[in-house]
């Protein structure tokens, strides 16, 4: 098959990336990867922060954490009020499945493509609660959203409680119809919780439209900014509910005798609970408005068309080796960058492996519900070569 027609040279920003020149990354979803200018800053704010610690921390932070949580504010369409960095998604769901008061008998629902780390939160603390997580299936392939709304809502009971979802799952890289589940999930009095860990930077957002009572998102994969950045929106309603997963200074109003680092002001739990966790570096939460500038520079609408086409022609060519149907329509509302795709009958840890130690290709090959796949992830740094080297790979070890 032919090269395809991109609409952005994308290997002019592979040079932007701090990736080895060794190797063909095809994994960005995993842990995302971080551009130079972006880097810089996040250790520009690192040395200012060990410059004057006393400074920065005791004085500064409070305002530079507004104004960098503003920025990501406007980016997500969401009320900067109702945000809060935390370190990702992962802690951001604690947060929440710590702090809804789920009662013995009550029911979480989850889907089976859930993200593992996420699926044993909610598990955890229903075991702890007496209550029950539901791991319901959503069958793959599948051809219209409704599909999934349908199966999902199949395993909704008098006793759900909260139904937990992510936008864009992780095993199986399907965008999925939030929107939809959280109307039908606030009409029916269910609260909504939403694992967005791989949306910020792959599809755009609006929280505020969304309808999600909680959202976690994640910085650090397809918006490329430092590792341990991400955020948890919550509607207002629900933000007096939480509590904090470490006791520290806002906890209680500061104590006008002795101080405090805090500056926020009473009735805001949410920043102040977790923003303020004792000596920390918020280095890599202060360069999420960098994050956002370098793709507004780059003109990032233009640079996901052209991963998209690059990834559609990566679709292709693994669907023809395998002669397998896809999971999904070939379109942009299923998948954007990332799209699992089956493999043939074979152990996908032995070709993810050989993939790796043979041809130097990084991509995650895995079973999910005995299936094997394959997930591809396309981002600015990567080139039709890289897909061509992938598919020699394939069927070198198939």
């Amino acid at each position: 098959m032919a090269a395809p027609t991109l609409s952005l040279p994308l290997p002019t920003l592979a040079e932007q990336f701090l990736l080895r020149r060794d190797m063909t990354f095809l994994n960005h979803g995993s842990f995302g990867a971080c551009p130079r200018p972006v880097f810089d800053t996040f250790q520009q704010w690192q040395r200012t922060l060990e410059s004057q610690p006393v400074e920065f921390l005791g004085r500064r932070l409070p305002d530079l954490l507004r104004q960098a949580r503003a920025q990501l504010a406007a980016f997500i369409d969401a009320p900067a009020e109702d945000l809060v960095f935390v370190p990702n998604v992962t802690y951001a769901l604690n947060i929440v499945a710590r702090s809804i008061a789920l009662q013995p008998g009550d029911e979480v629902l989850g889907i089976t493509h859930e993200y593992g780390a996420i699926e044993r939160t909610w598990r955890y603390v229903c075991l702890q609660r007496g209550a029950t997580y539901v791991n319901q299936p959503v069958e793959l392939p599948v051809a219209t959203p409704d599909e999934i709304v349908e199966q999902i809502w199949r395993g909704v009971t008098p006793r759900t409680r909260v139904i937990l979802l992510s936008h864009i799952t992780s095993p199986t890289a399907i965008i999925m119809p939030v929107a939809d589940i959280c109307r039908r999930a606030r009409a029916a009095g269910i609260l909504s919780v939403i694992d967005g860990a791989h949306a910020p930077g792959q599809i755009d957002l609006n929280l505020a439209e969304l309808g999600a009572d909680f959202y976690g998102g994640n910085c650090h994969k397809w918006l490329c900014a430092p590792k341990g950045a991400g955020f948890l929106y919550v509607r207002p309603e629900h933000q007096a509910s939480l509590e904090p997963l470490v006791v520290s200074w806002g906890w209680q109003p500061p104590d006008p005798l002795q101080g405090s680092f805090l500056a926020y002001p009473e009735g805001c739990p949410l920043q102040a609970y977790y923003e303020w966790m004792g000596t920390d570096d918020p280095s890599a939460f202060l360069a999420v408005p960098v994050a956002i500038d370098f793709q507004r520079q780059h003109h990032w609408p233009a640079v996901q068309q052209a991963c998209h086409e690059l990834l559609q022609a990566a679709s292709q060519q693994i669907l023809a080796l395998s002669g397998l149907p896809p999971l999904t329509p070939d379109n942009e509302g299923w998948w954007v960058q990332m799209r699992a795709l089956p493999l043939p009958p074979c152990d996908p840890a032995q070709v993810q492996a050989r993939l790796w130690r043979e041809w130097r290709v990084e991509v995650p090959c895995f079973n999910w519900e005995g299936r094997p796949l394959i997930r591809v992830s396309v981002q600015a740094y990567n080139a039709p070569a890289d897909i061509e080297r992938l598919v020699a790979g394939l069927r070198a070890v198939l």
